[in-house]
C-alpha cells in the first residue's frame, strides 16, 4: 500500500493510505520551539504502515505541517482542519484524530470540527492552558511511554503532563482513558539515515493499543 501525497487548502500536505473511505484517521505530528518546515513523522509513518492493512475500510492521512512549531499552533491546527476537510471531500463522514507529541494539542484543537468523534493522543503535549472544551461529546484516549522524558538532545513529554490533561478532560465529563506503556520512550519510531522508519522499544504495543481503539469503530 503506497500512500499518495496531496496538497490541502492551506498549502500543507497529507499522505493518504486507503483513500476514499467513509471513515478517516487524520494523523498529526510533533514539533519544536523553532519555526521550521514540517516533516513526515517516523512514528506516525510506522504506525500507519502497521494499521492500514489491518483496517482497509479506513483511510489514514498523515499530515505534514507547513511549519512544525508549538509557537505556531494556529497554523498547525489550520493544516489539520484542512486535512479533515480534504478527507471529507473524498468521502469521509466520520473522522478520528491521532496526535503525537505536539500533535496532541493540535488534535484537541482540531476536534472542534463537526466530523470528529474521537481523539487519540500518543505521548501528547497538552499544556495546562489548552482549551479542552473541543473534546465535549467526544472520546479521548491517551497512551504514553512510561520512560518518556525531556532531555537536552532528545524531545519528550513527561507522562505527568499528559495525565494532567486527562484529569482536566475527565473533570469536564469527557469520556477519556489513560494508559502508560512500560518500557516505552517518547517516540514509536525514529528516522534512519537511509530514510526508513525504525521501531523504537515497545512500538508494537503502541500499535496494539491504537488498533484496539479503532476496532469497534471500523467494523
Amino acid at each position: 500500500m503506497k500512500p499518495k501525497a496531496v496538497a490541502v487548502s492551506t498549502g500543507a500536505e497529507m499522505r493518504v493510505t486507503n483513500s476514499g473511505r467513509e471513515r478517516a484517521v487524520i494523523c498529526v505530528n510533533g514539533g519544536t520551539r523553532a519555526e521550521v518546515p514540517g516533516t513526515w513523522s517516523a512514528s506516525l509513518e510506522w504506525l500507519v504502515q502497521r494499521l492500514a492493512g489491518r483496517f482497509p475500510e479506513v483511510s489514514f492521512a498523515e499530515v505534514r505541517f507547513r511549519v512544525k512549531s508549538w509557537n505556531r499552533l494556529d497554523l498547525c491546527t489550520a493544516d489539520a482542519l484542512a486535512a479533515i476537510d480534504a478527507a471529507a471531500a473524498a468521502g469521509a463522514a466520520d473522522t478520528r484524530l491521532i496526535g503525537f507529541s505536539m500533535g496532541g494539542a493540535v488534535a484537541v484543537k482540531a476536534a472542534a470540527h463537526p466530523s470528529v468523534s474521537n481523539v487519540i493522543g500518543l505521548a501528547p503535549w497538552l499544556p495546562d492552558r489548552l482549551d479542552l472544551s473541543t473534546l465535549d461529546g467526544r472520546r479521548l484516549a491517551i497512551f504514553h511511554g512510561a520512560l518518556d522524558r525531556q532531555l537536552a538532545w532528545i524531545p519528550g513529554v513527561r507522562p505527568a503532563a499528559s495525565r494532567r490533561g486527562f484529569e482536566r478532560a475527565r473533570a469536564r465529563g469527557v469520556n477519556a482513558s489513560y494508559m502508560l506503556i512500560p518500557g516505552a520512550v517518547h517516540g514509536i519510531a525514529a528516522r534512519a539515515p537511509w530514510g526508513a522508519a525504525i521501531p523504537l522499544p515497545r512500538a508494537s504495543r503502541w500499535a496494539e493499543l491504537v488498533a484496539a481503539e479503532l476496532q469497534a469503530w471500523s467494523g
